[in-house]
């Protein structure tokens, strides 16, 4: 997944566990346990989550992904 893909892909406000797979490089069932894993961790800070979708801004802050550096990928790449 290039930068262009990934910032497509960050740009919504909920993460789906196919996001997961992807931001992740996992497949199904290890995306099972991350979501399951931050799902925890972000009740226990006060989060709701419906559906079992995550908060995108969570998820990337725990990936910590430079969101203004894939921006100056993107831009230098076209």
């Amino acid at each position: 997944m290039d930068a262009k893909e990934t910032l497509e892909l960050i740009n919504k406000q909920w993460c789906t566990l196919e996001d997961i797979m992807k931001l992740y490089c996992v497949g199904k069932n290890k995306a099972l346990d991350i979501r399951r894993m931050l799902k925890r961790k972000f009740i226990n800070e006060g989060y709701l989550i419906p559906n079992n979708q995550l908060p995108m801004n969570k998820v990337i802050e725990e990936l910590k992904i430079d969101v203004q550096y894939l921006k100056l990928i993107t831009d230098l790449n076209k």
